[in-house]
């Protein structure tokens, strides 16, 4: 009887050892048996820096709107201060604070500032994408005063549109150049109230008269994607420039029904167009 259990307990004490045995092994094959074939799984490239630079007769908080809802999207973003002095400073000024941000970046300009990240991000490998929102988008040699065209409301008499400081005609590079209430309310901020209107125009930072005249150099938009957003309503660049210099450029075009402050009028069509191209660029 004792011998029996002892064999009884030999034979259970085996079938265990190959059961435990049997159990590492397939153990070990899943471990080490290759993913299922197929498309490997793509994970998005780091977060771009989103840097915003507005242009003419405006500063950066005329990307306030922009600036919250990208922000609400968990985006990184800039809006930075551009000088309105030259194209070559202003370009200088932000190639330095590109400088400074670790990463990818997408560049967003608005009007002038169109033409500044045209230059600035030239040669730049962390610039994945340009957005122009109404700009001014030059080739090389092309000045921002020629790209808005003939039937620019600001092609009519400098002295009707303008005013200068100091007013000693006919202006120097370094004069600087406002625009006059008229204009700024009838033309450049369309689709604003008059009150907010009106306060713009008393609040706006000048440019001068080199800036707006200075050719412009090698365009970044010849090796970067770019997006260009057209206002169709837009009496300072009107749409049909617009759509020559998307043109030239390459650009993924978007065009929404807004005036030249699109940014101000309708900042989550700017947005949605911003987030379009880092989407596209990640």
């Amino acid at each position: 009887m004792n011998v029996n259990k002892r064999a009884h307990r030999r034979r259970a004490g085996r079938r265990a050892g190959s059961a435990l045995l049997l159990g590492l092994i397939v153990l070990a094959s899943a471990v080490s048996a290759p993913a299922a074939t197929g498309a490997p799984a793509t994970r998005p490239g780091p977060q771009p820096t989103i840097v915003l630079v507005h242009g003419a007769w405006a500063d950066a908080s005329s990307w306030s709107g922009v600036v919250r809802q990208l922000q609400a999207d968990g985006q990184h973003v800039i809006a930075t201060a551009n000088p309105l002095r030259s194209l070559a400073g202003d370009t200088d000024y932000l190639k330095t604070l590109l400088g400074t941000i670790d990463g990818p970046v997408v560049l967003v300009g608005h009007s002038y500032g169109a033409a500044v990240i045209t230059n600035a991000a030239t040669g730049d490998p962390d610039v994945k994408a340009l957005v122009f929102v109404n700009g001014s988008v030059p080739a090389e040699g092309e000045t921002v005063a020629e790209l808005a065209g003939p039937d620019s409301a600001l092609a009519a008499d400098p002295t009707t549109i303008f005013d200068f400081a100091p007013a000693t005609l006919p202006p120097t590079p370094e004069t600087d150049v406002y625009l006059k209430s008229s204009t700024f309310l009838e033309s450049f901020a369309t689709g604003l109230s008059r009150d907010r209107a009106f306060t713009l125009w008393a609040t706006q930072r000048p440019i001068t008269f080199g800036a707006l005249n200075e050719p412009s150099g090698e365009p970044a938009w010849k090796s970067i994607p770019s997006w260009y957003l057209i206002g169709t309503r837009d009496l300072v660049i009107p749409a049909s420039a617009q759509q020559g210099m998307a043109e030239k450029a390459g650009s993924t075009v978007i065009r929404f029904r807004a005036g030249h402050l699109g940014l101000l009028t309708d900042p989550t069509t700017v947005t949605r167009t911003i987030t379009t191209a880092v989407r596209a660029t990640r």
